[in-house]
């Protein structure tokens, strides 16, 4: 039986391009695959045409030739063509579909040639949680802390070799960072055990850093917490987390604030809440209040005649500040009416004699009462 041309094979005309025919060639060969294909008998023959037309076309050497002469090229019977490639066996197929697997997968394998990716690493980021007090997150604040972790290694600027010399190829992989093992018609790629997928190998190892480029060490570092902060705010300090591996760029540093419960004030947003207790008497008569404020002034508050417990006023500009700009919040006071306790024989007769003259001048609470007997009096009819 005759052989197909290889153009009518992958779907295309003779004047195809290189890019043309790769992708003719990817379509061919997901479409023919013999795991997509197991109840054709025919798909395994098929994929194997199609890479051995896709394995002659891809060289420009060899295409020249098969334009030239057609299969006769390959099959031994031309003088001039290039010879003995078997291209219409089974000897180059797994070569040719490492170069799929490679056009394929490669996206997800670091690219075309895994060895040129970066052998430097860039080191890991890093958590610190922070604890501020409210006034602290009022004014904002200067921190000291310790960061634990690592940074590069003096001793060898970071290139993990003794005296700062450069690593070396690795002589396993080439430079590949991963090795191919045959299989049958596949070919598997396996990260190199040599150099660990770096692609590069340390022949004389850093004493300071064993290697890594990078030293474990502890340091002091100056933190400033903006006003506004609130309890979850992140603030990320750009190259200050562990150090890279071989020299590769630093982590960042992300600082999570939690702001502590207050004793006094109580944060929603950028507003403050503050329940001021005040005396019957106050609330009944009216009066003013010392209350405090966040910035540690102090604010007089005019009590209403007849204030009752929850009644709410609201202090303007006495909040927090919006983190990045934004305006200030409010203070809000929320009276609360103490009832007075531990009573003396005479207070205790100046709040009967006033019971009795409350009773007959307190509308809302006769009001009430006359509902509650009305309500009384149908439940009996």
């Amino acid at each position: 039986m005759s052989k197909r041309d290889y153009y009518d094979v992958l779907g295309v005309s003779k004047g195809a391009s290189a890019e043309e025919l790769k992708k003719a060639y990817r379509s061919k060969a997901k479409e023919l695959h013999p795991d997509r294909n197991k109840d054709n008998p025919d798909a395994e023959n098929q994929f194997k045409e199609v890479n051995e037309a896709y394995d002659v076309l891809k060289d420009a050497e060899k295409k020249a030739a098969y334009d030239r002469y057609g299969h006769a090229a390959f099959d031994g019977g031309m003088g001039g063509g290039p010879r003995g490639g078997g291209y219409g066996g089974q000897g180059d197929f797994s070569s040719a579909f490492s170069d799929v697997f490679e056009d394929l997968f490669g996206d997800f394998m670091g690219g075309r040639g895994g060895g040129a990716r970066s052998r430097a690493q860039r080191g890991a980021d890093l958590r610190y949680n922070m604890r501020v007090t409210l006034e602290e997150a009022f004014k904002g604040t200067q921190k000291s802390i310790t960061v634990p972790g690592s940074q590069s290694c003096s001793a060898c600027n970071g290139t993990g070799a003794e005296g700062g010399a450069e690593p070396q190829t690795c002589p396993t992989c080439s430079g590949m960072g991963k090795v191919r093992a045959q299989n049958g018609f596949f070919t598997v790629e396996r990260t190199c055990p040599t150099c660990a997928g770096q692609g590069q190998v340390v022949k004389n190892p850093c004493r300071s850093c064993h290697g890594a480029g990078r030293v474990e060490n502890e340091r002091q570092l100056s933190v400033k917490i903006p006003p506004g902060v609130e309890t979850g705010t992140r603030i990320r300090h750009a190259g200050e987390g562990e150090a890279g591996l071989r020299g590769g760029p630093s982590g960042d540093l992300y600082i999570f604030i939690e702001v502590k419960e207050h004793p006094i004030f109580q944060r929603d947003g950028i507003n403050l809440f503050c329940r001021v207790p005040v005396s019957m008497a106050a609330a009944a008569l009216g009066g003013e209040v010392e209350v405090p404020t966040i910035d540690g002034g102090r604010s007089r508050v005019k009590i209403p005649v007849g204030s009752q417990s929850g009644r709410q006023m609201r202090l303007r500009g006495k909040g927090m500040p919006a983190l990045r700009g934004g305006g200030i919040g409010d203070m809000v006071i929320e009276l609360a009416v103490e009832t007075p306790v531990n009573l003396t024989s005479r207070q205790k007769e100046i709040l009967r004699e006033f019971e009795k003259i409350e009773a007959e001048n307190n509308p809302v609470g006769a009001n009430f009462f006359k509902k509650v007997k009305t309500f009384w009096d149908g439940m009996k009819n």
